[in-house]
């Protein structure tokens, strides 16, 4: 279904803000769960996206992605942030074991709510026909589930300050752990130009298709 400018934001929005914002409240649940409270202490650890929301970064810069990757004719690209969840490693029990763990559960949140969202196509699906809520379930759910794996691979690429910098980090030998970590400063620019010369978008899809079909397996859709 061909979609205006105005149908894309309407129907990517809501799916976009809780995908931002689940995957910053897994941060702060499991970061919890692991020996440090600092988030959950905080407010963090809700789904509530007002706690989360970075109006630049959760909002405006998202919606340019997904807007530009729909101009040129691909498939919905996410790329965002939400504020931060402060950590305090220093308080995990095994800080390595456990700052993977932390970083592991944003992607594994993403694949979480995917699979919600496929539920919601499974329910268009079942109501049938051309009725506009049918329809609607399936197109919202439909990009439901693509934000959320695209937001996943992305995530797990190994750059700062993605989560997969932080669990290659964590699994690193000390010392190759330290040197790598120093890219952090310049991982955000290097994504933003991965992103603008389209080379972000040609790693990243075919790993998010790959996620979009074990969804789809899974909830049958």
């Amino acid at each position: 279904m061909d979609l205006s400018l105005p149908q894309l934001i309407s129907v990517a929005i809501l799916p976009l803000i809780l995908a931002i914002t689940m995957r910053e409240s897994a941060h702060a649940w499991v970061a919890k769960w692991c020996g440090d409270k600092t988030a959950y202490l905080m407010g963090k650890a809700t789904l509530n996206p007002l706690i989360h929301i970075d109006w630049i970064g959760t909002v405006a810069v998202p919606l340019f992605s997904i807007v530009l990757a729909a101009m040129g004719g691909l498939p919905p690209f996410v790329f965002g942030w939400a504020k931060p969840v402060p950590i305090d490693f220093r308080n995990l029990r095994s800080r390595r074991r456990d700052q993977a763990l932390v970083a592991l559960s944003g992607p594994v949140a993403n694949l979480i709510m995917a699979c919600l969202w496929g539920l919601i196509v499974r329910l268009g699906l079942h109501l049938g026909g051309e009725a506009s809520l049918a329809a609607f379930l399936q197109l919202i759910g439909g990009y439901g589930i693509m934000i959320n794996v695209v937001l996943a691979a992305l995530h797990l690429l190994p750059l700062p300050p993605l989560d997969g910098a932080t669990i290659l980090a964590a699994v690193l030998p000390r010392d190759l752990a330290i040197a790598y970590n120093r890219l952090a400063p310049y991982g955000f620019w290097l994504a933003l130009l991965l992103m603008v010369t389209g080379i972000l978008q040609r790693i990243v899809f075919p790993l998010a298709t790959l996620l979009r079909s074990l969804v789809h397996a899974v909830v049958g859709v």
